[in-house]
């Protein structure tokens, strides 16, 4: 996936999940299955993996710095959506919702994840191709990933949240 299309979805597929839930009631926002997470919890936890990529992704210099370059093949879209099936799929302490998310806070947790997006984006089209398959970032589960390869897994993220909260209501 080249540079413009792959920013494209994963803007656009944060977009749907927000929307989704946006059109959830406040009963269905705050509703859980037990043990499960809100779909309120499950937007928090949209807005908690999104909300470090505007610092990060505007200094390649400290990318380079703190995490260098991958010297490995690229993984493909396939191939680090396999990789990552295969981990715990458990998000680490500091990405967990830590409160409860309640109705009232659904409009300004949409808003941050937006502001976040329009930064994301800017800062993204500032890499080139070469950059995307050669800086790297560090990921939770599957360890340091190209920009490029973060970016399939964090396309498909939100979808992967959407499905839970989907299946959570189908009661």
């Amino acid at each position: 996936m080249q540079k413009q299309e792959l920013i494209k979805c994963f803007i656009g597929n944060h977009q749907k999940v927000v929307q989704y839930i946006n059109g959830l009631t406040d009963a269905e926002f705050t509703y859980a299955k037990e043990g499960k997470w809100t779909a309120g919890q499950q937007l928090e936890h949209i807005l908690l993996t999104v909300s470090a990529f505007p610092n990060i992704l505007s200094s390649k210099e400290l990318i380079i710095k703190k995490f260098g370059i991958i010297d490995r093949p690229m993984w493909n879209y396939k191939t680090v959506l396999d990789k990552y099936f295969k981990t715990t799929l458990k998000a680490p302490e500091s990405f967990l919702p830590q409160r409860e998310v309640t109705a009232d806070l659904k409009v300004e947790i949409i808003n941050e994840i937006s502001n976040n997006l329009k930064e994301i984006k800017e800062a993204f089209l500032k890499y080139s191709e070469k950059e995307l398959d050669s800086l790297s970032l560090p990921h939770p589960l599957l360890g340091k990933l190209t920009i490029r390869e973060m970016f399939y897994l964090m396309s498909y993220h939100p979808l992967h949240h959407q499905n839970q909260i989907m299946k959570a209501l189908s009661y």
